[in-house]
């Protein structure tokens, strides 16, 4: 039962942020009434994974109360994060910029603008922008209250 809850946790913000395309209105000037807009929602899906993108499979959700957790990140040109991992499931879409993402057995991924990203699990790792720009990606985790979404190699 948690599991599912959870499932739909992850998929309710991006179900709400698809809707609010399909919802846009328009005003038809010679009747001066308000009408749905006739033209079709696109929707691409960008990923579909049960696995990391190193390849990893996925862990099973944690028991408890499901807490989703949405941030924006902003990267700045030349900035190598410190080594971390996640403890909990969670994936992205890099919506500006370039990032590389590297785990500490050398495995890489090259993220561009509009790419998405199903991160490691408890896989020590880093990202680095070597672009002149900033790197944006927005993320959504999927835990549990008490649990950090993210945890820094202690140096």
């Amino acid at each position: 039962m948690i599991k599912k809850t959870i499932q739909i946790l992850v998929v309710l913000p991006l179900i709400l942020l698809l809707q609010s395309g399909c919802a846009m209105l328009q005003v038809d000037p010679e009747a001066g009434r308000v009408k749905a807009d006739e033209r079709p929602p696109v929707v691409k899906i960008l990923v579909t994974s049960t696995k990391s993108w190193n390849g990893g499979l996925l862990p099973a959700y944690p028991q408890g109360q499901p807490e989703i957790t949405i941030l924006r990140i902003s990267i700045p040109a030349g900035t190598r994060l410190e080594n971390h991992s996640h403890p909990v499931i969670n994936a992205g879409v890099l919506i500006s910029g370039e990032l590389t993402v590297v785990t500490a057995d050398g495995k890489t991924l090259q993220l561009k603008a509009g790419d998405p990203i199903v991160e490691v699990v408890n896989t020590l790792h880093y990202g680095i922008n070597q672009g002149k720009v900033p790197a944006e990606i927005i993320v959504f985790y999927a835990g549990v209250p008490g649990t950090p979404i993210t945890v820094v190699e202690p140096r």
